[in-house]
């Protein structure tokens, strides 16, 4: 999971490239709704194989590439050319905060945290 996670925040970053797909959730009004208001639904949905890539490697390690890279994302408030997202299409440094706060937490519950 955290190998996963740290694939998500290199492609935040704009350190990894991920092929678009064309979505109903590049609408604004739509991925607003599924953003903020709706849950998400529990094995349903279908990453970015790029998303993916990353073998797990020790624990520590793994927590600390996380740790460093969340925090780079973090601190990255005046970048102004963020990566579009595969299915949510252009976002913001506050949009793509918001998709991670709403993917880390889906992947933490998964495993009880």
């Amino acid at each position: 999971m955290l190998a996963h996670l740290c694939d998500s925040l290199r492609h935040m970053l704009g350190e990894t490239r991920i092929a678009s797909h064309p979505s109903a959730l590049r609408w604004p009004l739509v991925r607003h709704i599924v953003m903020y208001w709706l849950p998400w639904p529990k094995g349903r949905i279908k990453g970015a194989g790029q998303l993916f890539l990353s073998p797990p490697g020790s624990w520590n390690g793994d927590l600390n590439a996380f740790e460093d890279l969340l925090l780079r994302f973090v601190g990255a408030t005046t970048r102004t050319d963020w990566p579009e997202h595969p299915f949510f299409g252009p976002m913001s440094h506050r949009a793509w905060g918001r998709f991670a706060h709403r993917h880390f937490d889906h992947h933490l519950r998964q495993f009880g945290a």
